[in-house]
């Protein structure tokens, strides 16, 4: 029902910057669009972990301590994107990152990008 379509990953030297974009579509998403949305991403050998959300209508955002200040997640319903704006990378940001997709009040997080990676050199 929701496809989602990643891209922007790749190489940044610390202290950089990078720009995450999803491209969303499918019948559900493109007529009703109240999806929550967010990225995520699994560094090697760790569990997978939420690094920002945003609601429907762009309203609401979450972060965690780990990225706050340095990522960004916006939204444009318009042209059904979401994006990650990611500045001052660190090493220990490398991981592949996912978007993914949700009802905004009901459900989990049922669509998911292929992923992208990104790898922050020191």
């Amino acid at each position: 029902q929701v496809q989602l379509a990643e891209s922007g990953g790749g190489l940044v030297q610390a202290g950089g910057s990078l720009r995450l974009s999803c491209a969303a579509s499918g019948r559900t998403f493109n007529t009703y669009n109240t999806y929550t949305m967010a990225w995520f991403r699994q560094a090697p050998g760790k569990e997978r972990v939420i690094v920002a959300r945003i609601s429907w209508r762009g309203g609401s955002t979450y972060y965690p301590d780990s990225v706050k200040g340095r990522f960004t997640i916006s939204r444009d319903n318009a042209k059904n994107t979401v994006d990650l704006q990611m500045n001052s990378l660190k090493p220990e940001d490398t991981a592949v990152y996912y978007c993914a997709a949700k009802p905004q009040f009901t459900g989990d997080y049922d669509y998911w990008g292929q992923g992208t990676q990104v790898t922050v050199s020191s």
